[in-house]
């Protein structure tokens, strides 16, 4: 009961973060922004981030259970601080540089984490995988957008 206990501690950990970046949300300005052809409609975002989530208190869940608190899940913590930063630099701030230094950190971080978590469960690195190919993917809009709008607005 006590490893049940702990993802519930896990999956609100990261519903956290989700909400931090749902409070800051796509405005006027990022309607005015031009976006590459590869831009996901913005109906996909939601879905996607949610079963991404889940999938990272799960990974995170199974490592904690044989493991403990170790270096991989400091790791995956640290990822979850630079995750919940990228939308209020985006959004609220419009501060798309900022931003993709952050995302790009994220991406590097999520990577670093998936390839620990591999180490040391192999179900918790491949849950990790999803979302390392989401980050790589707003990392690649990020920079997309940030070079279509030099001065940050259309």
């Amino acid at each position: 009961m006590k490893a049940w206990k702990s993802l519930i501690v896990f999956l609100i950990v990261v519903f956290a973060v989700a909400l931090i970046g749902a409070t800051a949300k796509p405005d006027a300005w990022y309607a005015g922004l031009q976006k590459p052809a590869f831009n996901p409609p913005n109906w996909l975002f939601a879905p996607v981030w949610t079963i991404l989530y889940i999938a990272m208190a799960i990974a995170a869940w199974r490592v904690y259970v044989r493991r403990g608190f170790d270096a991989s899940l400091a790791l995956w913590s640290l990822q979850l601080a630079l995750n919940a930063a990228w939308s209020p630099l985006f959004f609220d701030l419009h501060a798309i540089p900022l931003a993709l230094v952050d995302i790009a950190l994220l991406l590097l971080a999520v990577a670093a984490t998936a390839w620990l978590f591999f180490r040391r469960n192999r179900v918790a690195g491949g849950l990790m995988l999803p979302y390392a190919a989401w980050v790589a993917l707003a990392t690649l809009l990020t920079y997309s957008i940030w070079r279509l709008n030099p001065n940050g607005a259309a």
